[in-house]
C-alpha cells in the first residue's frame, strides 16, 4: 500500500532515449492510482526557468557557431534554471508529500557539461551543494538506447535544438557517462529503452510502487 510521503523521481539519458514519454506514461499511471505527483523538467519547469531554457535552447546557436556560449556561460545557465526550479517548484512539492517526476535533472549537468565538454567538476559539485542541499532525488532511472534507435526517434521531432544534432560518438560517450554514474547506486536503475514497449511502462511502474511503499 502505499504511504503518503515525498518521493523524487528523475528521468535521465541521452537525446532520443525516451525519457520524457516514459516520464508522463509514468505521471498518467499515478495519477490513475491517485496517488499525488507532479510531472517537471529541466531545464524548465518554473516560468522563470523556462526563460533561461529558451535562451540555451534557441535554434538560431546552430546557424552562427560564433553566437553559440561559452562552454561554463551555458553551463551555468543551466545551474541558474535549476536553482529556480528546485526552489520554485521541487521543493514545495516535497514539503507537501508529493511525488515529483523530473525529466532531467544533475546526471545530466555530469554527462554533458562535466563528460560531455570538460567543465569543472568540482565546481559544480560546489554549486549543487549550495542550490540542491537534502533535495537529492530518491530514484534516478536511466534509458539506455542504442544509437539507431536514438536518431530514429530524433529524426521524428517537429522542434528540435541544438543538443539534437552533436555527433554519434558525443552522444556515445554523454551515455557512457549516465551508466557509468549509475553503477553500483542502489539509487539508480537502468532500464533499456530502444523500444517503448508496453512491458517498459509496466516494468517503470511497478519499480516505482516498490519504492513508493
Amino acid at each position: 500500500m502505499y504511504k503518503k510521503k515525498p518521493f523524487f523521481i528523475v528521468f535521465e539519458g541521452v537525446e532520443g532515449c525516451g525519457k520524457s514519454y516514459q516520464s508522463k506514461k509514468l505521471y498518467n499511471n499515478l495519477k490513475k492510482l491517485k496517488i499525488k505527483s507532479i510531472l517537471t523538467r529541466e531545464p524548465g519547469g518554473t516560468e522563470n526557468a523556462e526563460v533561461i531554457r529558451n535562451l540555451i535552447l534557441k535554434d538560431y546557436f546552430l546557424k552562427n557557431k560564433k553566437k553559440a556560449f561559452h562552454r561554463y556561460t551555458d553551463t551555468f545557465l543551466y545551474l541558474a534554471a535549476r536553482n529556480e526550479h528546485v526552489q520554485d517548484k521541487i521543493i514545495p512539492a516535497l514539503k507537501s508529500k508529493m511525488v515529483v517526476i523530473c525529466d532531467r535533472f544533475i546526471d545530466s549537468t555530469y554527462a554533458y557539461q562535466v563528460h560531455g565538454k570538460k567543465v569543472n567538476k568540482d565546481l559544480i559539485d560546489k554549486i549543487h551543494r549550495v542550490i540542491i542541499g537534502k533535495y537529492k532525488p530518491n530514484l534516478t532511472i536511466v534509458l539506455k538506447v542504442t544509437t539507431r534507435s536514438s536518431r530514429q526517434r530524433i529524426k521524428k521531432r517537429r522542434l528540435k535544438n541544438r543538443y539534437d544534432k552533436f555527433s554519434d560518438s558525443f552522444y556515445k560517450s554523454v551515455q557512457k557517462s549516465f551508466l557509468m554514474r549509475a553503477k553500483g547506486q542502489k539509487n539508480y536503475v537502468v532500464f533499456e529503452s530502444s523500444k517503448n514497449t508496453p512491458k517498459l511502462e509496466k516494468d517503470i511502474l511497478n519499480l516505482v510502487l516498490k519504492r513508493l511503499r
